[in-house]
């Protein structure tokens, strides 16, 4: 059949359906002759990703596994970072003083648990530091999310018919608002975390002290606290912390690996996917406008549903998380408690930051739908404190040998029985199997 507006022009044929379908969606309508010149259009829209592609590029390459510009996505970290405030280099005061904080923590610490020193000498850090040594643990935890991305893009093509040519356009677009939603997630939390692992999560390549003098001074305001008794408290933390994951060989690859499970089932919002990507694309598609689709797409991408498994490995994972920040807490109390009369009150204060929802709960919220809420951290911290009190400061620390000694969800019900006994776990589990999977795959792969 002919198109009766020239009759001499034969109908679309289904390719071409499609691809006339994909683009009135964002608002690329054929012409008073009711046809595109498709050539025309091809090639304007091969100079577009053409442009785009150049305009990323500058960012460094794609990663080839994920199709992620890293580079891209830390340049808008930085910048945003910058925008936040003054970001200033610590001063050689500053760093004196936090390795003279670090060096009392030592001390103390040194009397109370069986976790030895860290060989690196303590450092200060600007939040772009912050941002530079913690960038590559969030790149393995965003992967999954990616390549869920990635699925559901492809469903989305498919359901509508759309041309498959339009597939690497559909993907940059995505690739770029999703680089964009990272950056803005982490520049939030580089203007608010006081220390390398003040998240709960190991996300520097090694266990190492590290606190930031320009984010300490805006948690110290208001507090009614000598400053100077801020930072050692937060320094008796952040040592203590980074010698259990030091120590614990096994803690800080499993608490990612339960991240990165729980990421890799993650549901996508399809209406939200597509009303993004048609968004994008009905503008020029350039990376300041991306960095605005990115903003957009924060809070709206995945779906609300989780699996039976996602919320085994939440559960797990709040656990642990629990179990690592109320051992911190009682081992800070017993090492301050007749020497920093502040101590109490500080650590409600970090209690109230987690209860409400702190930061880090929620990147990674905006980052893998993680919906995190260490609930239970006051309840370990009482576990330890009565293992503590009827077995010993050994046998407290004992616990993190293996994974099956440490106190289960159900431990956290019952502290005195754990206490006197000890958690004696049944075998692994599937779930313990999986998790080994994981680490052995990650071991491999950076073998």
């Amino acid at each position: 059949m002919s198109d009766p507006a020239n009759p001499d022009r034969p109908e679309p044929d289904g390719e071409e359906e499609a691809l006339l379908r994909f683009l009135s969606q964002f608002g690329i309508t054929p012409g008073p002759d009711g046809r595109l010149d498709l050539e025309s259009l091809l090639g304007r829209m091969q100079g577009l990703m053409g442009a785009f592609t150049t305009e990323m590029a500058s960012f460094g390459k794609s990663d080839a596994e994920s199709g992620m510009n890293w580079g891209f996505t830390r340049n808008v970290v930085r910048r945003l970072t910058a925008a936040s405030g003054a970001d200033p280099d610590p001063t050689g005061a500053q760093l004196s003083q936090i390795r003279d904080a670090v060096a009392l923590a030592d001390l103390w610490l040194d009397e109370e648990i069986a976790f030895g020193r860290l060989s690196a000498s303590a450092d200060a850090w600007t939040r772009s530091e912050w941002v530079d040594q913690t960038f590559g643990t969030w790149q393995q935890l965003v992967r999954p999310v990616v390549s869920r991305l990635y699925a559901a893009l492809r469903g989305l093509i498919q359901e509508q018919g759309q041309a498959p040519a339009a597939e690497p356009m559909l993907r940059m677009a995505l690739t770029g608002m999703f680089a964009a939603q990272v950056g803005q997630s982490l520049a939030s939390l580089a203007q608010v975390a006081v220390s390398a692992g003040d998240t709960g999560l190991p996300l520097t390549e090694q266990p190492r002290v590290a606190l930031l003098p320009t984010n300490i001074a805006a948690f110290a305001e208001g507090l009614e606290t000598d400053p100077a008794d801020v930072l050692l408290f937060l320094a008796v933390r952040e040592a203590a912390r980074q010698r259990l994951f030091a120590s614990v060989g096994w803690l800080g690859p499993q608490l990612l690996a339960l991240v990165e499970h729980y990421a890799r089932d993650i549901e996508i919002d399809g209406d939200a996917l597509e009303q993004a990507i048609e968004s994008q694309l009905s503008s020029a598609m350039t990376t300041g406008e991306l960095e605005e689709a990115g903003a957009a797409l924060a809070g709206s991408l995945f779906a609300p549903q989780v699996t039976a498994e996602q919320r085994e490995v939440l559960e797990r994972l709040e656990t642990l998380l629990a179990l690592v920040e109320g051992w911190v807490d009682e081992v800070v109390a017993q090492v301050t408690g007749s020497r920093m009369p502040v101590a109490a009150a500080l650590t409600e204060t970090l209690r109230r930051r987690r209860a409400s929802g702190g930061p880090a709960e929620s990147a990674l919220k905006a980052l893998v739908g993680l919906e995190l809420r260490p609930r239970r951290t006051r309840d370990a911290a009482n576990l330890w404190a009565a293992t503590r009190s009827a077995r010993g400061a050994e046998a407290r620390d004992a616990a993190w040998d293996h994974p099956d000694l440490l106190p289960t969800a159900a431990d956290l019900d019952d502290p005195l029985g754990y206490a006197a006994d000890g958690h004696r776990g049944a075998g692994p589990d599937d779930m313990d199997a999986e998790l080994a999977k994981l680490l052995d795959e990650e071991g491999r792969g950076q073998a």
